[in-house]
């Protein structure tokens, strides 16, 4: 499997049976899934803590391997919450995308790090 030929439903449908064979889904109620997800993405950012920009693609490199795994975690953990709570995440995606995009257009804030209400 990879990003080019692997849905989102698949990728779905792994994560369902994963929880399914181990009678999981009892403990995912939107407040412990978006917790589990919040835990993973916090283990992420512990990589990065306390480092410069510079030296974060440094240790990206050096712990590629274990930072690919709790980004899994996380991406995981958003399947779940998707799957568990019947959101479809490209129909969510692409109307978040298309609100950001009238947030943010490209004439005002190309190459800008400000806020949609700061430019």
């Amino acid at each position: 499997m990879n990003d080019k030929n692997t849905t989102l439903q698949q990728l779905k449908n792994l994560s369902e049976q994963f929880v399914k064979e181990r009678d999981w889904q009892q403990f995912h109620s939107p407040k412990n899934a978006s917790m589990g997800l919040m835990s993973e993405a916090g283990e992420l950012m512990d990589f990065f803590l306390w480092c410069t920009t510079q030296e974060s693609y440094q240790i990206l490199e050096q712990k590629r391997e274990d930072i690919e795994q709790e980004l899994a975690d996380i991406f995981m953990w958003v399947l779940l919450f998707a799957w568990e709570n019947k959101i479809d995440l490209a129909t969510t995606f692409t109307k978040k995308l298309e609100l950001t995009k009238a947030k943010y257009p490209v004439d005002k804030c190309k190459g800008s790090p400000k806020k949609y209400n700061e430019y």
